[in-house]
């Protein structure tokens, strides 16, 4: 099974190295100077762990890629990028392989079903800062990540024990979920908190509006007859973020943008 990880930023960098390091078969699709770093001198991943570099085949579009029946497709670009490269896959050729989305947000499983038959969820939990091309860091000890996996819209099947497997020998903590949305739409409250990050920093002012912003959104959800878990993700799995020495941690990805 080869695992094509396309967008390799924080998210998809950090998961296509860690895969690397396992013996796993990787590649990536990558642009810009973040695609010109990794083909000269492969991804570097820093963790409280240490620093390694993963090296793997590397490509512009899925049009260089010859896909093949076993093949599974993890997108882990930013929701605004999904719709152009589910238009690429199509059009390069991908058909009844698997494609989960590592993407945390509620919008882009359904546009995934609109071009492909097998579509999967997955709520990612992984602290990782992408700032410099070719370098990635993961900040989540004693493991570097935690992903809920489920077909969509509900469901489990051999595709995802197999690639719940892969992850879980990988360094992650991996739960297979017939309801992966309830998981998504947790996380999907929980990231409120991001964009009041950004805009005002101060850490009092953080907890007021995220308290107010959450009693809103949980209002609406449940107007809207849309099931969440009530358990934060994060705290189940029991994972700290931890500094990484000679580095300071950017941030939320709604900072790092």
């Amino acid at each position: 099974m080869r695992i094509i990880v396309y967008g390799i930023g924080a998210i998809g960098g950090a998961i296509a190295a860690q895969l690397s390091f396992s013996g796993h078969t990787v590649l990536a699709i990558a642009r810009g100077r973040q695609l010109d770093a990794i083909r000269a001198s492969g991804l570097s991943l820093s963790t409280p762990q240490g620093t390694r570099t993963a090296r793997f085949p590397v490509y512009a579009d899925p049009a260089e890629i010859s896909f093949e029946p076993d093949d599974v497709v993890l997108l882990t670009m930013k929701t605004p990028d999904t719709l152009g490269a589910l238009q690429r896959l199509n059009a390069a050729g991908l058909a009844t392989q698997p494609v989960f989305c590592f993407q945390n947000g509620v919008a882009n499983e359904a546009l995934a079903l609109r071009f492909f038959a097998n579509v999967y969820g997955a709520t990612v939990m992984l602290p990782a800062d992408y700032d410099t091309p070719g370098e990635v860091a993961a900040y989540f000890a004693p493991k570097i990540g935690a992903f809920d996996i489920g077909r969509y819209p509900s469901g489990t099947d051999d595709a995802v024990e197999k690639l719940c497997g892969v992850l879980s020998t990988s360094g992650f903590i991996v739960e297979a979920r017939d309801n992966v949305m309830d998981s998504k739409y947790r996380k999907l409250l929980a990231n409120l908190r991001n964009i009041i990050d950004a805009a005002l920093g101060d850490t009092e002012l953080q907890r007021k509006w995220y308290a107010r912003a959450l009693a809103e959104a949980e209002a609406v959800l449940t107007a809207a007859g849309i099931a969440w878990d009530k358990t934060d993700a994060m705290a189940r799995q029991e994972l700290t973020i931890t500094a990484i020495p000679g580095r300071t941690r950017v941030g939320s990805s709604t900072l790092q943008s």
